[in-house]
């Protein structure tokens, strides 16, 4: 049976993912500008993240990057980004398909969008249920409002505003 809905969830995903994308080409391309810095958390099991193996036993499930002074080798693919990073004084090349990113945030502006990821079988049925690749971006419905750690994430302040689409989907 053939799917007839148009899933704009899942092209307001796709959307905002461009926007995370965008910010790092930007930073890639030109730098930073002003106070502008980005807090990534990314799903270390996802298939195609490359970290390191001592950072993935530290963190096997999340890990949040922070792009701001030291990082060097920029790289934005339309499917990942690549950046090296310092870890206890050791430089190390990340590699992250953007399907991995869960929280984009860029606290100087007070920004925020977080994803969910879908398994990759679902991910590749859902991409391919509206026409794109699955090496694509993943498609989870919605963006959610983001719990603030104060140890790992942007201070949240109260104008921030984060949109949720929930009450718009179907289930």
């Amino acid at each position: 049976m053939v799917d007839d809905r148009l899933r704009y969830d899942r092209m307001v995903e796709r959307a905002l993912r461009d926007v995370v994308r965008e910010a790092l080409a930007q930073a890639a391309k030109t730098g930073l500008p002003g106070d502008h810095h980005f807090y990534l958390t990314f799903a270390t099991d996802y298939p195609g993240v490359m970290i390191p193996k001592y950072l993935r036993r530290q963190y096997p499930e999340e890990m949040t990057i922070i792009i701001q002074y030291q990082f060097k080798d920029l790289v934005v693919e339309p499917d990942l980004f690549e950046v090296t990073l310092s870890f206890n004084h050791t430089e190390e090349r990340l590699s992250i398909p953007m399907a991995a990113v869960t929280t984009f945030a860029d606290p100087s502006v007070n920004f925020v969008l977080q994803f969910q990821t879908l398994p990759v079988q679902e991910e590749a049925d859902a991409e391919a249920a509206v026409g794109v690749s699955a090496e694509g971006d993943a498609a989870a419905p919605g963006v959610q409002p983001v719990p603030v750690d104060a140890a790992a994430k942007p201070a949240a302040d109260a104008s921030a505003k984060v949109i949720t689409l929930d009450q718009f989907r179907k289930k």
